[in-house]
Formats: structure tokens, sequence, C-alpha cells
């Protein structure tokens, strides 16, 4: 009885691996040696292939084709020297076999030397008879060069040679949304749908796009239409979802998401959609519930922990507020939009130490808002930090050069430290951007609005021929 393929390789590797097990030495082909090479690559098993291929070309010295896999395998490893060599010396007795100039335009890539990679790769295509693999290859070449026409131009005579392969479709869609094309896109989608009407991905596409153009009933339909395709396909109902939101019919778009729900491991994308739709919806109770099995399932979702803080900061619970951003923080301490947070619910709880603090880490983070540097500085004020706050916002009029906000608050501060010359500059400077923002002295150093060297800047600005 003869064994099917696949029963025969599932043989050769039971064997392979038996021996391995015994440390027995027994003989293959060379054919048997690239399946099984083969295998553990597509399977994730390096150190297993890399095995395979050692023993393969012990006993098949002048195998090409497994000299070409230890090649792919060096690459991998980046030892691209290494590689080369031996391209080199397989390139002197085979010069026809598109593999080896296919490997070499790799190395090239990997040097960032697209132009001469493309150039292999070219000629890997004149030689190819799978001219879709190597024009796919040519296509993420113009990708890696920004070159997004010919990348789209490959890509498109992949797709011709294979139409079920939807990652070059994906790669002709992302080259048309860099370009600002999306009427082009919607065109191209549709000529590809008068072909295969039933591409669930195709019409994803195309509803994609009419979203990015905003004319969501389109949009709509689009994802119907995915879904008439194929009834399981998660991401159709997700983007459904998103544009009934946009339609501002949330019991449809939850609707739209709870299935999702029932069709693969809840998502915490379509938790925290659904806890925003009731939040909407006004059912505070509901969209609690489904915020918190957001973070439950996903703790590293942001959107969600500062969906719940937002929930409670909205409905002035601090405290449990506070309670939700400090255990987003413990999660990852370096996310700005935590710390943020954290700063204006103590801001709110009268706790300003710990408020400047998270203003301090925001701005640490690169979070370089005129809200943030303004705020941690009039915290910095009433706190007595006038050294500090002096820094914070000569710190933050390198972003916001003369800032009247910034200015009317350092001429404040240098005065009350009886700096009068900075504090006359400052001043100065702040009465010609914005004279109508001299109540900010007013309101925060009364004193200093009171002093006789500021009611004389003040009036001869406000009257200059005195």
């Amino acid at each position: 009885m003869q064994l099917s393929s696949n029963e025969h390789n599932n043989f050769s590797l039971a064997r392979f691996e038996s021996m391995l097990k015994t440390n027995s030495v027994l003989f293959f082909d060379s054919e048997e040696f690239e399946e099984i090479v083969q295998h553990y690559l597509e399977n994730g098993k390096m150190a297993l292939a890399k095995k395979a291929t050692k023993l393969g070309l012990e006993q098949h010295p002048t195998s090409t084709n497994l000299k070409l896999f230890q090649i792919e395998m060096y690459i991998f490893e980046n030892q691209l020297d290494v590689a080369d060599e031996l391209l080199d010396a397989l390139y002197l007795l085979e010069q026809s076999n598109e593999e080896i100039y296919i490997q070499k335009a790799n190395i090239f890539s990997r040097r960032d030397k697209h132009k001469e990679a493309i150039t292999l790769l070219e000629q890997a295509l004149a030689i190819t008879d799978d001219e879709a693999d190597v024009l796919s290859l040519l296509g993420m070449e113009y990708l890696f060069m920004e070159d997004y026409e010919n990348a789209k131009h490959y890509f498109m005579k992949c797709l011709e040679q294979d139409e079920e392969d939807y990652s070059a479709l994906y790669n002709i869609i992302y080259c048309f949304e860099y370009l600002e094309e999306y009427e082009a896109a919607i065109d191209y989608l549709n000529d590809f749908l008068n072909k295969n009407p039933y591409s669930e991905v195709a019409w994803h596409q195309v509803g994609k796009q009419y979203f990015e153009l905003k004319d969501f009933k389109k949009a709509l339909a689009a994802f119907e239409f995915a879904i008439i395709s194929d009834d399981s396909f998660i991401g159709a109902y997700l983007e459904k979802g998103k544009v009934l939101e946009k339609l501002k019919k949330y019991e449809e778009a939850i609707e739209s998401y709870s299935i999702t729900l029932g069709l693969d491991d809840p998502t915490s994308y379509a938790l925290l959609r659904i806890g925003k739709c009731y939040e909407k919806l006004g059912n505070s109770e509901m969209a609690l519930q489904f915020f918190t099995k957001c973070v439950e399932e996903d703790s590293l979702l942001d959107k969600g922990w500062i969906a719940i803080t937002d929930f409670y900061f909205k409905s002035k619970q601090y405290q449990k507020a506070l309670y939700y951003i400090e255990k987003a923080i413990n999660i990852d301490g370096e996310n700005v939009l935590y710390w943020k947070r954290y700063a204006k619910i103590n801001n709110r709880l009268s706790l300003f130490e710990e408020a400047e603090v998270g203003y301090r880490k925001a701005l640490e983070l690169g979070n370089y808002e005129l809200e943030s540097w303004i705020t941690r500085g009039d915290i910095l004020i009433n706190l007595g930090e006038y050294d500090a706050a002096i820094n914070n916002f000569n710190q933050s009029l390198e972003f916001y050069p003369e800032h009247p906000e910034v200015e009317y608050r350092l001429a404040g501060l240098y005065f009350t430290l009886n700096q009068n010359e900075r504090g006359v500059f400052h001043l100065k400077n702040a009465l010609k951007a914005e004279p109508d923002y001299i109540m900010i002295i007013e309101e925060l150093f009364p004193s200093v609005f009171e002093m006789k060297i500021v009611k004389e800047i003040i009036d001869k600005h406000e009257n200059p021929s005195l």
C-alpha cells in the first residue's frame, strides 16, 4: 500500500524525531529532509530546522535546496556575511535558480539597500515559475522605500496572479490609504468585486474606505455585504458597530458588537464599545458592567481603564476614579494618559502635592500641553514652591514662546521674589501680547497687583501718552 503525501510527510517526521531521541543515524533522501525543514520553519521551531538542515547536508552535501534553507536561517539570525558568502558559492553552480536571487535580495533588503534588492528580484521574476511570490516581494521593497505608487503596482500584479492572496489586497489598500486615494480604492475594490462578488475581505475594505469618507450609510451597506459573504467575519461586525455608533444607533451597535462575543472569545475592544454605547444611552449600570469586563479581559488596554476612570470622574465620584487610575498606573507607569487623569483627579480632591506629581510625570513623559504646564505651575504657586513654579513656566516658554498666560505668571512670581527687573520684563511681554489677561496677576498675585511699579507699567501701557 502506497502512503499519501501527507502520511509520507508525517512518517518521515516521526522517523526523524525518533532518530533524535535515540541518537541513532537513519538515512533520509534529500526531499524528505526538505519537507522536515519546511515543517519546522512553518511552525517556528528554528532549532529543530537547523538540526535537520545540518544532518541533511551531512547526508546530501550537494543539495541546493538544503543549502538554501541553511542560508535562509543565517539571514534570519542576521548572519548576513556568512549567508552572502554561501550564496556567492551557490551562484557559481546554479545561475538559473530564482531562489538564489531572492535570498540575495533579502540580504540587500536587510542592509537597507532596497534598490539593489529590487534589481535582483527583477532578475528572479524573469526566470521564476511562481511570479506571484516575487511580485509580492517587489511590492514590499517599494513599501520599504515609501514608493507607494510602485508598491501598489506590484501588489496589483500579484493579485492578478492569485486572486485569493488577501495579503496583497490589504497591501494595495494600504497604499491607497497612505496616498489618501479613498475613492480610487473604492473603484479598484469594485472592479475586484465584479469578479469576486462574495469576497468578504473586499467588502470589508470598501466599507472602511466609505467610513474614511464619512459616507456612513454606504459604509454600513458594505459591511452588511461582508457579513452576508461570511456571517462569522468578526471584523465586519466590529466595523458595522462603529458605523452604527456614528449614526447614533446605539442599540443596533450593541447588537452588532454582541454578535462577536458569541463567535469567539470576547475582545476587549467589543466590550469597551458596548460599554460606551450603554453610556450614551444613559444606562450607567450596564456601561460600568462592560467597562469592568473590558479591563478584566485585557488589563493592558488603556482605553478600558480610561473609560472606567472617566465614568466615575464625570459622575463626580472622585475617590472611585482615583482607585481605578491608580490600578492602571500600577500596570503601566509610563502611560501619559493615566498620569494626566491622576493629576486632575487629585486636583479635584485638593490633594495638591499628588496632583503636582501627576502633572510632572505627564510632562516628563512628553505631554507638553499648555494646560499641563499652567495647572502644574499654579499648584506649585499654591504650595508656595515659587522657584519650582518659575522653572516650570520657563520650561513651558520653550514650547509656547511669549505666551501671555505664562508671561503674567512669571511676572507675578518674580515680583513676589523681589526680582523686579525680571518681573518688569515678563509683565511688559505679557501686556504686549494680551493686555486683557492682566486679571491673572490680580487673581493669583493680589499683593503684586497692588505694587506701585506694577500699577505704573499697566497705566503706561493703557495710556502711552502719560
